[in-house]
């Protein structure tokens, strides 16, 4: 017990044949996507040698996010979640494809490229509601952060190994072969999600009483649902909190601008330095799935990422900057676990979908507004002071959440519910024809 308490906690993927088969085509879409993410960098700064049109990929890629995540929600609690991460999957593929032959023919407008990036986005965004409620679904309650730990290694190495695998592909066989892996992995992908049992909601669970009322409660969006249980709108609000007021990635470039001579070697330095520490705090992420404290565990991890930002802003040599940044990496990876597998095991499962589509627009839009928010700030001002303000500010934002939030302190997870003669288990393994649906 003391090895699995204490490093990855691998049995969601002895238990469960369905969720072994979605992570390993959810890390192959991560790497695909990274890769991909590079091409598409290289490819619009060498049609157009413009910032601008660099910067139109942010906006090609985050408005479809949060337009068809949204959408993705409600659609998720409609009808079978597997069905639409099939299709959603598909569309990846041929936005995959599409980028391969566009790169293969030559092609030298910016508008179709950038289409075919929004194309992409929005079948994974519409599917991304859905997806996110597959761990709870195919795990027992024990088991479900320690499968959200998986993702997240899955998805740091993803961003670790990515950029460099994309930069060697394009470096000896241009673009092409950089969108080629990202339609490889796509393909992979969309077996693994083929594979999987049926996933309708679960319309029972819709049927909330409302007690002060004696009445069935509307079924109502994701909002509604996140603003009336406290411990889901204090864990989104610590997320919020975290991302807008201390997001550090915008003021890289001028803190190695006025510190480290502008090497570009030293801006690699404080990315990876992040995904270094969320790597290792995956790895070591048994130490946190198993304790039930969600709740108390992500308000520790995020303040400590908040003062772990505040020291990059005060650290002056290049070890212990990026030292604070590789304890920001893996506050944030424990606080992502932690509020992940808490929004999934509150949320009633007819709302899930919903309640997941709200989690993804405060993951897309909070990061995007906090990296502005740091740049305007550090524009009037500097960019340590810009962080430092902005990591005590999401400290003592956070601080406050807990402080009026009960609840969310109080927290535990969930243990499963032991097999009774009249209510079997739910499959999980192999075997399963269907997983609660």
């Amino acid at each position: 017990m003391k090895g699995s308490v204490t490093f990855l906690d691998t049995r969601p993927l002895r238990s469960s044949r369905p969720f072994r088969d979605l992570w390993i085509g959810s890390a192959a879409s991560q790497l695909g996507g990274q890769m991909a993410a590079v091409a598409v960098l290289a490819q619009v700064w060498d049609l157009t040698a413009s910032p601008v049109s660099t910067g139109l990929i942010g906006l090609a890629t985050g408005l479809p996010m949060v337009v068809f995540g949204l959408l993705g929600g409600t659609l998720a609690d409609a009808v079978d979640r597997r069905a639409v991460v099939r299709y959603t999957t598909a569309g990846q593929l041929l936005a995959a494809a599409g980028l391969c032959v566009q790169a293969l023919a030559d092609n030298q407008n910016v508008v179709l490229l950038l289409a075919l990036v929004a194309t992409g986005a929005a079948c994974g965004a519409l599917g991304a509601p859905a997806r996110r409620t597959f761990p709870v679904r195919l795990l027992p309650a024990d088991q479900v952060a320690a499968g959200l730990a998986l993702n997240n290694v899955s998805f740091q190495t993803a961003m670790l190994a990515g950029p460099a695998l994309a930069g060697m592909l394009i470096a000896r066989w241009d673009f092409p072969a950089a969108y080629a892996a990202q339609a490889l992995a796509a393909a992979i992908s969309t077996l693994a999600v083929i594979r999987l049992p049926a996933m309708r909601p679960t319309v029972t669970d819709a049927a909330v009483t409302d007690a002060a009322a004696g009445r069935r409660r509307p079924e109502r969006g994701g909002w509604r649902v996140v603003l009336r249980r406290p411990t889901l709108w204090g864990s989104m609000a610590t997320d919020l909190s975290a991302t807008l007021l201390a997001m550090p990635v915008a003021l890289f470039p001028l803190v190695n601008e006025i510190r480290f001579g502008g090497n570009p070697q030293t801006l690699g330095l404080f990315l990876s330095a992040v995904a270094v520490g969320g790597i290792t705090a995956g790895l070591f992420s048994g130490m946190v799935t198993r304790r039930r404290r969600a709740g108390l565990v992500q308000l520790v991890a995020a303040c400590v990422w908040g003062l772990a930002l505040a020291g990059f802003g005060l650290a002056g040599p290049l070890w212990p900057a990026l030292g604070c940044l590789a304890v920001a990496g893996a506050a944030d990876t424990v606080s992502v676990i932690t509020r992940s597998a808490l929004v999934q095991l509150e949320t009633p499962d007819a709302y899930r979908g919903r309640v997941s589509s709200v989690e993804h627009v405060i993951g897309v839009a909070g990061p995007e507004l906090g990296n502005f928010r740091g740049g305007l700030l550090a524009s009037v001002t500097s960019a340590p002071f810009a962080l430092v303000a902005g990591g005590l500010s999401a400290t003592l934002a956070i601080g406050a959440v807990a402080a009026a939030n009960a609840s969310l302190r109080a927290y535990r997870t969930p243990t499963p519910a032991p097999p009774t003669a009249t209510e079997p288990a739910e499959p999980t393994t192999a075997d399963a024809p269907t997983a609660a649906g």
